[in-house]
């Protein structure tokens, strides 16, 4: 062994982990989920029903779209009139709390879990994800554990979003950094 350690995943101790729920209920969910809510299938309310049937508190007006994957829908929180695109994963081992007015596009993946990498064990560290109203997390972005995308701002497509965004601004790359401002009810300009 080195003077600077080595990782031993052996030692790692998924039990850390608070599921929230009984593990029948999370068993029930990942059967509703693999043979309803994460297929093809065409159909908002009925998604909308079951996550609400598992503990998630989703206002109205709310749009999923289908192959949608939610690990534990009793940590997720949804505003009014809120989309989440085809693909999407939420990753919700701590809460995802998403404002009115969100749009999450295409196969965007918010995760609230990670490990340690100075723990030899690889501990697991759990942080919630906060998306204000009218923020929108364009296709295939990603955003880590912790962030909060605050009011009105945008995480760009692609993005790999490690930082909170502040409010009425686009960021974009990986990692994600600031690119404009977001002015709402003016067209973007054709050359950017």
């Amino acid at each position: 062994m080195s003077s600077r350690g080595e990782v031993d995943l052996s030692a790692f101790c998924a039990g850390k982990l608070e599921r929230g729920r009984p593990r029948w209920v999370e068993a029930a969910w990942l059967c509703c989920q693999a043979l309803l809510f994460g297929t093809w299938l065409p159909g908002t309310c009925w998604r909308v029903g079951l996550l609400r049937l598992f503990g998630a508190r989703i206002g109205c007006g709310v749009v999923i779209k289908p192959l949608t994957r939610v690990k534990f829908p009793w940590r997720l929180k949804m505003g009014n009139h809120s989309w989440i695109g085809e693909s999407v994963w939420l990753d919700d081992l701590g809460e995802i709390s998403i404002g009115s007015n969100c749009c999450i596009s295409q196969g965007a993946y918010l995760c609230t879990g990670s490990h340690d990498w100075s723990d030899p064990a690889f501990g697991l560290i759990v942080r919630p994800i906060v998306l204000c109203d009218g923020s929108w997390v364009g296709a295939r972005a990603v955003v880590c554990p912790g962030v909060t995308v605050s009011e009105q701002a945008v995480a760009a497509a692609g993005s790999v979003v490690t930082k909170d965004i502040p409010a009425f601004e686009i960021h974009a790359g990986n990692p994600a950094r600031f690119t404009r401002n977001r002015i709402l009810g003016l067209l973007p300009d054709s050359s950017d």
